[in-house]
């Protein structure tokens, strides 16, 4: 438990009650924020689609709806990616959907 405390500031690395309950408490938020990494990334990739959709007179809901109803089979990943560094794509995908 003190070797999973080094680097830890003050008590927190020396005294083993104190750097015991640091280091659960750290384990715990290891362990929450493994889940909500992936809830703020897939937000983050929301509103960039819906930031590059908007350009082009659409709503981040309609644009999905619209690709779903294509049958195109793209994640939101790839979509932020495109509408972020290859505008020119990502307008190609808009203007095949309409």
């Amino acid at each position: 438990m003190m070797k999973l405390a080094k680097g830890y500031f003050g008590r927190r690395k020396n005294v083993w009650t104190v750097a015991k309950n640091a280091v659960e408490r750290g384990w715990q938020f290891a362990y929450r924020d493994r889940k909500q990494k992936k809830r703020n990334f897939r937000a983050l990739w929301i509103q960039r689609i819906n930031a590059g959709v908007r350009e082009h007179g659409l709503s981040y809901s309609q644009f999905m709806g619209l690709l779903k109803g294509a049958g195109i089979t793209l994640n939101r990943k790839v979509l932020a990616d495109l509408a972020m560094n290859h505008p020119g794509a990502f307008k190609a995908i808009v203007d095949k959907v309409k």
